[in-house]
């Protein structure tokens, strides 16, 4: 078999129904299967499968898994020879997963590829790829600097701007649409249930970097990716940003070392706090509309500013939450071919 595609689905079901018709409309003549893992969503999610889309073997996980352990879970239900994980809120456009598997296979030392991700205007995506995470590059992201230097090896998204016709070996493929060799992703291990989200695909990337895999973006493949639709509702408390900085700080802490780990704490802290000095300034001088935006940009970093001294202990719990509900679910690796399926599931097709 080609190709086996996991979706795992948390709240997102009109978004699941849009990928699965354009995944059918555009697969042409490759041989592929399709595994959709429902997050403990409760949204409708298997009766739309089950009415639409027969072919789809649907998985009920009883538990939120997290983006990696229910990829995971995904990926033991599959037999192909390339497996690619692909966010709900993406839509394949042409020969996009064509072009990935021919990379993929005819490329020796190709373990990862990834292709650009289009936003929904159809925009490139900048987040489709990216550098492995430092404290310097982590730091000095900004949409302003990205805008001032583009092409600064800090960001690793100059071939975005170059469009060359061959792939590119870059250090990070978004976790939106990652395809991987089958076997590679078994020795790695699958995906690192230490993360609740974000960070999952730099670990994999990395792991694969380390044994000599390359990773590869594909600029002739094409995927629309609507954006993080699923965690919109948490915007509010910045949720995304906090559980962001928690996943960089663990990945650092796993592949750096601790010190190094503590350090870029530290620096987001600094960062944080000048940051909070001059928005207060802002939004004392600034008239409603910018004062209202500057407000919600303070209320951002001060989470931060929380966060980076301790304060916010539960980023760290939910990582550990979900890593200790995928070890329940098995005694070995977190990842292994062809497993029995494991309780917390039901394999529903």
């Amino acid at each position: 078999m080609d190709v086996s595609i996991i979706i795992v689905n948390w709240n997102s079901t009109a978004f699941v129904e849009k990928c699965l018709k354009s995944i059918y409309e555009n697969a042409g003549a490759l041989d592929f299967e399709v595994v959709v893992v429902d997050n403990a969503s409760g949204d409708g999610c298997r009766e739309m499968v089950r009415r639409d889309f027969s072919r789809v073997h649907f998985i009920q996980s009883e538990r939120n898994l997290g983006f990696a352990g229910a990829n995971n879970i995904g990926a033991r239900r599959c037999s192909g020879r390339n497996l690619l994980f692909l966010n709900p809120d993406t839509e394949i456009i042409g020969t996009a997963l064509q072009s990935l598997i021919n990379v993929l296979d005819r490329t020796h030392d190709a373990g990862i590829v990834g292709p650009k991700l289009l936003n929904s205007d159809l925009s490139v995506q900048a987040s489709c790829i990216q550098r492995f995470p430092s404290i310097l590059n982590q730091v000095l992201d900004s949409e302003f600097l990205r805008g001032l230097f583009p092409r600064s090896a800090l960001w690793g998204t100059h071939p975005l701007l170059e469009d060359s016709a061959q792939p590119v070996s870059v250090d990070v493929i978004a976790g939106a649409c990652l395809m991987i060799k089958a076997d590679v992703f078994a020795k790695l291990g699958g995906f690192d249930t230490g993360y609740f989200m974000y960070a999952e695909d730099v670990d994999l990337c990395f792991s694969a970097a380390r044994m000599a895999w390359k990773n590869y973006y594909v600029s002739s493949a094409s995927v629309v990716h609507h954006g993080g639709r699923s965690s919109d509702a948490q915007s509010e408390n910045h949720f995304a940003a906090t559980v962001m900085r928690e996943s960089v700080y663990k990945f650092l802490r796993n592949k750096r070392g601790p010190i190094y780990a503590a350090y870029f704490r530290w620096v987001i802290a600094g960062a944080a706090l000048l940051r909070i000095g001059l928005l207060c300034i802002g939004v004392a001088v600034s008239n409603e509309p910018q004062g209202a935006l500057r407000k919600v940009a303070l209320q951002r970093w001060v989470r931060l500013f929380r966060w980076a001294i301790g304060q916010e202990k539960w980023a760290a719990e939910l990582g550990a939450e979900t890593a200790a509900k995928n070890e329940r679910l098995t005694t070995t690796r977190p990842y292994m071919r062809n497993s029995k399926e494991l309780s917390g599931v039901r394999n529903l097709r």
